[in-house]
């Protein structure tokens, strides 16, 4: 009797703790939402602390003895650690300040650490499937936000046009490219996993999707996904029939793509920045997207600096080219630092014809801001903690291609770091790993 009280009692913890990771992912996804009904802008930031805590309470609680498991959790904290150590470092050889270091690695380091939880959540078929349903369920109401702005309130033919199609990232000033990102990540993951449902079901969930990036004229999304695609595909080259199958599907998709931007008037926007001569060496595009290579290094004072960045936050990451103007009077008094070269990646931007046009030209992008804040030595940390997750976690070429869109994503404007789209993207990959596990345990 005794066992099976203990026995449900841990039960009702672990259901808490999935609840938890749960309310984690929604303050990541639905903060602009609640500022727009007058919560604080606070509210912006309660995912920061919701996350860290339901890994901890998860992590306490666990009492796995799946060698897997352990040993993914113990890579995973130690590379959460690795990183932790390359960014104050970067903090303390540039003074910059404390909240700037805390807020840099978890814009960072967040994603993992939800995937750290998830792996870590003792799951049943049935907890999976509410886990799964509740997140597929959060995709939808994106896009019904999407379709709302569009074809309701018709905010495309007010001041901004389609990037006011920003789904539930309302208020935000790439919400749009945040919006058509989780639609797509959502297609992508729903037209695989969901084989229970009709093939013309997850067709027309696949094209409502699509049509979410058309609508909100999110080019750099589809782009992104293309990149991951090829990405994938170079990675297989090894598997031969798995190499023709991939250079099969992509070469016919690009060719009907290519032929329909051409032919159909709601793809016509797609043909805009076909245009060789922006891209060449000397090309507008070319100098305004690696203007942050050309402008960092001029502030460098070392070979430290090399190795360890400007600082968390003073050049061109999230923090440092968004959040510390549209949070200052928050995030001034606890302390944060900025720097020029922000403001000089920026007078670029404003100076360059193509600075307005599109963020896929943007000098302020993922891998730039993390080069820039932490170095090489931020980079390599992070590249670690990546790893661990693609040999351990990403279990399926599915998990692998998702991770691939949101590097390729870094590329364009500055995903890496933003919580709504990592946290949604990680929790599909950690649901991967856990289906896996299921499957396996149910062969048993």
């Amino acid at each position: 009797m005794s066992t099976q009280l203990e026995l449900a009692s841990k039960q009702k913890g672990y259901v808490s703790n999935s609840n938890l990771t749960l309310f984690g992912v929604a303050t990541a996804l639905f903060p602009r939402v609640l500022s727009a009904l007058k919560f604080p802008s606070a509210i912006n930031f309660l995912h920061f602390v919701v996350i860290p805590f339901a890994c901890g309470s998860v992590l306490w609680n666990s009492r796995s003895k799946d060698a897997k498991q352990v040993a993914i959790s113990k890579s995973l904290l130690i590379g959460l650690f690795l990183f932790l150590i390359s960014v104050f470092a970067s903090a303390l050889l540039n003074d910059a300040g404390v909240i700037n270091a805390v807020l840099v690695y978890l814009l960072l380091a967040e994603p993992f650490i939800l995937i750290l939880t998830i792996v870590c959540i003792p799951m049943t078929v049935e907890g999976y499937e509410r886990f799964r349903k509740w997140i597929l369920q959060a995709a939808l109401i994106n896009m019904i936000f999407a379709y709302v702005q569009k074809y309701v309130f018709r905010l495309d033919k007010l001041i901004g046009l389609e990037d006011n199609v920003k789904g539930i990232f309302i208020g935000q000033g790439a919400g749009h490219v945040l919006g058509g990102s989780v639609a797509m990540t959502f297609a992508v993951y729903y037209f695989v996993t969901a084989k229970s449902k009709p093939l013309w079901f997850r067709i027309v969930v696949v094209l409502a999707c699509f049509n979410h990036i058309l609508i909100s004229d999110t080019k750099q999304v589809l782009l992104s996904f293309i990149v991951g695609y090829v990405l994938l595909y170079l990675i297989n080259v090894k598997d031969i029939k798995k190499t023709i199958t991939y250079l099969v599907v992509g070469a016919v998709f690009l060719g009907i793509f290519y032929w329909a931007i051409y032919n159909f008037e709601a793809l016509k926007p797609f043909t805009v920045w076909i245009r060789p001569e922006i891209y060449g060496p000397d090309g507008e595009a070319t100098k305004l997207k690696f203007a942050a290579f050309r402008l960092v290094p001029q502030y460098f004072e070392s070979p430290f600096n090399w190795l360890f960045g400007l600082g968390p936050g003073h050049t061109v990451g999230r923090l440092g080219g968004w959040m510390l103007d549209s949070y200052w009077n928050l995030l001034a008094p606890l302390g944060a630092t900025r720097h020029p070269v922000s403001w000089e990646v920026w007078g670029a931007v404003l100076a360059s014809w193509l600075g307005d046009q599109s963020s896929l030209f943007s000098p302020l992008f993922g891998w730039a801001g993390i080069w820039g804040d932490l170095g090489f030595v931020g980079l390599g940390t992070y590249f670690y903690m990546a790893s661990v997750v693609w040999r351990h976690v990403c279990v399926t070429d599915l998990s692998k291609y998702l991770m691939l869109t949101v590097f390729a994503f870094a590329l364009v404007l500055s995903q890496l770091e933003e919580p709504g789209y990592t946290l949604f993207v990680a929790s599909m990959i950690g649901l991967g790993w856990q289906d896996q596990k299921i499957a396996v345990e149910n062969q048993k």
